[in-house]
């Protein structure tokens, strides 16, 4: 890109991050590939990768197509040899040629992040990512309107300034930036490579230290004697292993270890969530924590995080950031739906904040046990029994269920990805202190006793809701 700017030929760039192979096999690591190409034919210049595996392969490709004058549409043609192993079912090649053509074709305006820095004061930022995520780190002054809330609160986005949109890699960015495009906006652009790219472009340089290259090894011994170093006493090091975890499953594992240990002693985990790096960064800032050491090595991430004395309030079920707190309502009893908010739950658990879950009509199918004891019913009671799921095990989801299929299937790409299941979320969110509450009226309602629900389970109305929601900073109905 530098040499054509030289040249003078005018040209644009395309950011993409995928993995090296399918995500549902072990090991996939992170693929960063680069595009430059004309912005109207789409001629292809060149082109750069950066992983650990597989980035000859992508770049084999390309080179070939450039070398007979290939364009951006090309890429999206482009064959592979198939395989969990090598491979996804789309290559990054094709996706790093579906945003090219995007961007040629003019369904997908966009704008790199040197150019936001240029233009930040003059345009409106919308995050797009959900909550939980804008609360880790975002661009200064922007707006957090979640893709799944976007049409609800266009209200909030002026139609007469320009905008641009970002997600973490730019896909929710996109498809955000159609609804807003569908709607009459005309001045409305997706940054390029999404916060991932922002976030690690300008982020400050560390400031060198006086290792040498032969004193950095992988070993976790040397990562505990390296963190050791830096205090004149001897620091225990407990050691965690969360790799194939995925999010919030790192941040958990951190916290249940914090929780063990004293003051003054450390943690280093281990994870190959690409996500985590930043998370635990953020995370340390929230609990009071200390960050000794964050690196990466060959798509695997390492932490070294000390307890520190602020962080007593969480171990001991306090909640940090003065009185901030969430609440959730689960109306639903979708599979999908109930993933997602102990997965929530979980996480703004996991650092700290006091955390409620208030379980109404359909909702309370989840918090159903297995073995349920006899309990009298009337006949509205029994007919809604017949009709209800019978525990969280016979959940359905709320898209392509398929007679049950679509569910089954989701339990099996979880188990095999790696992904805790229903059941072991809600037993860690409990674990973590989350407070579930079952309301009162949609029990009497649904004819549901407190008998058959779990044990740790607390019944309560909407005033009850309400006290909770009145010190929470975060509200959402699911």
């Amino acid at each position: 890109a530098k040499r054509l700017k030289q040249w003078g030929m005018e040209y644009q760039s395309s950011v993409t991050h995928s993995s090296s192979h399918a995500g549902y096999y072990p090991n996939a690591l992170p693929i960063t590939l680069k595009l430059t190409f004309h912005p109207r034919t789409g001629k292809l210049y060149g082109a750069q990768c950066v992983g650990y595996e597989g980035v000859d392969k992508r770049i084999d490709q390309i080179a070939g197509l450039i070398k007979r004058g290939g364009t951006v549409y090309d890429l999206m043609e482009t064959e592979h040899a198939y395989a969990p192993p090598f491979s996804s079912a789309k290559d990054p090649v094709a996706i790093a040629g579906y945003v090219a053509s995007n961007i040629v074709g003019g369904a997908m305006p966009a704008i790199s992040w040197r150019e936001l820095l240029e233009k930040k004061e003059q345009v409106v930022l919308v995050d797009t990512r959900t909550a939980e995520e804008f609360s880790f780190g975002t661009i200064p002054g922007a707006l957090n309107i979640p893709l799944d809330e976007m049409r609800e609160r266009l209200a909030e986005i002026p139609a007469d300034k320009p905008v641009v949109l970002f997600c973490a890699v730019g896909l929710r960015g996109y498809l955000a930036q159609r609804i807003l495009m569908g709607r009459g906006y005309r001045d409305v652009r997706n940054l390029i490579g999404g916060y991932k790219t922002f976030s690690t472009a300008v982020a400050p340089l560390p400031a060198p230290t006086a290792l040498s290259s032969a004193t950095v090894s992988s070993s976790f011994d040397v990562v505990s004697a390296e963190a050791s170093s830096v205090s004149d006493t001897e620091k225990k090091v407990l050691k965690v292993n969360a790799c194939g975890l995925q999010c919030p499953g790192p941040i958990i594992q951190v916290k249940k270890a914090i929780d063990s240990i004293e003051i003054g002693e450390r943690v280093e985990i281990v994870a190959t969530d690409a996500g985590f790096a930043r998370d635990a960064s953020a995370w340390c800032e929230t609990t009071g924590n200390k960050l000794i050491e964050n690196r990466e090595e060959k798509g695997r991430y390492t932490v070294v995080i000390e307890k520190g004395d602020s962080a007593c309030a969480c171990s001991s079920g306090g909640y940090a950031g003065g009185g901030r707190g969430k609440t959730l309502i689960l109306f639903s009893d979708d599979l999908d739906k109930a993933l997602a908010t102990f997965v929530l739950a979980n996480g703004a658990a996991a650092t700290g904040q006091k955390v409620s879950i208030f379980f109404t009509f359909w909702g309370l199918n989840v918090l159903k046990k297995v073995q349920k004891p006899r309990v009298q019913k009337d006949f509205f009671g029994k007919m809604f029994g017949m009709m209800l799921p019978s525990s969280s095990l016979k959940l359905k989801l709320s898209q392509m269920n398929m007679f049950g299929m679509g569910s089954r299937m989701m339990r099996f790409l979880m188990k095999r990805k790696g992904v805790d299941s229903l059941e072991s979320l809600r037993r860690q969110a409990l674990m973590q202190g989350v407070e579930f509450i079952a309301c009162q009226m949609s029990m009497d309602m649904m004819g549901i006793q407190r008998e058959e629900l779990l044990d740790e389970v607390t019944v309560g109305g909407v005033a009850t809701y309400m006290e909770r929601a009145d010190k929470a900073n975060v509200n959402l109905f699911i």
